[in-house]
């Protein structure tokens, strides 16, 4: 399953997502659920620049990272070493990370909206049982995505625009999705970019993502064989509602 737009995004992402606010919000959730099930090895899928595996790391955890996109993966292994941190990030997409990496975790991460990006109910069961083969008896595993069946009814088309500069270079970041006939989205991200006053230059990359709903996940996680599954709205631990704008889902692998 490769990912071409993140590919694309992977030298510019940094200034796209507003790190230190994001990371400032998520980790105190992220840290009390680590906490409850005495977590120490964390896997991070779908990493990213590895910006959550690098602050965990940071915080005195043991992170591995994974990301189907190799230009992530180059990204993310630049951040940690210019941070210092001692983070292993390896290639390896949704279904086929088990043989990417050693050992089994504590927790199994999949942070930002990256699990709409498996397209087939098929590949989303494959995907979950990976990710409890990886995890240890009583482990954890932690899901968040953008409530994509939410921005369906609403017919949510456009996120907020973006934007950054250094020096005398500026960035602009437009996102919106496309509904198709089938049910699933087409992602847009349109990058816009120019120096002091010049012209605008212009790229844009799309992907497809399938708007799962909560039910067909918690049906495939207890499939896969995941218990005790709670929903959280945000990654603050709101309770989750039909409105809420992520979905986040926690299931534990059995002792």
């Amino acid at each position: 399953m490769k990912t071409p737009l993140y590919d694309a995004l992977s030298p510019d992402y940094d200034r796209f997502v507003r790190w230190e606010k994001r990371l400032a919000g998520e980790l105190p959730f992220l840290e009390r659920q680590l906490k409850e099930v005495g977590a120490r090895y964390v896997l991070d899928t779908a990493c990213g620049t590895g910006q959550h595996a690098i602050a965990l790391a940071q915080c005195g955890y043991e992170v591995v990272g994974t990301d189907v996109s190799a230009g992530m993966v180059r990204q993310a292994r630049e951040n940690a070493a210019a941070q210092g941190v001692a983070v292993s990030f390896f290639e390896a997409g949704f279904g086929a990370i088990a043989p990417a990496v050693e050992g089994t975790f504590d927790t199994v991460l999949c942070l930002g909206n990256s699990l709409p990006h498996v397209l087939t109910r098929e590949h989303l069961l494959a995907t979950f049982q990976d990710w409890f083969s990886l995890l240890r008896p009583g482990g954890l595993l932690l899901v968040q995505s953008r409530n994509l069946e939410h921005v369906v009814a609403q017919r949510d088309r456009w996120m907020p625009p973006r934007s950054s500069r250094q020096g005398e270079r500026e960035w602009l970041f437009l996102r919106f999705y496309d509904f198709e006939a089938d049910g699933s989205l087409v992602f847009h991200v349109v990058t816009l970019t120019r120096e002091a006053e010049s012209p605008w230059q212009q790229q844009e990359t799309t992907t497809r993502l399938w708007p799962w709903k909560y039910a067909e996940l918690v049906e495939d996680l207890d499939q896969a064989g995941f218990s005790t599954v709670k929903a959280f709205g945000d990654m603050q631990g709101t309770v989750y509602a039909p409105e809420s704008p992520n979905l986040v889902l926690s299931a534990m692998r059995g002792e």
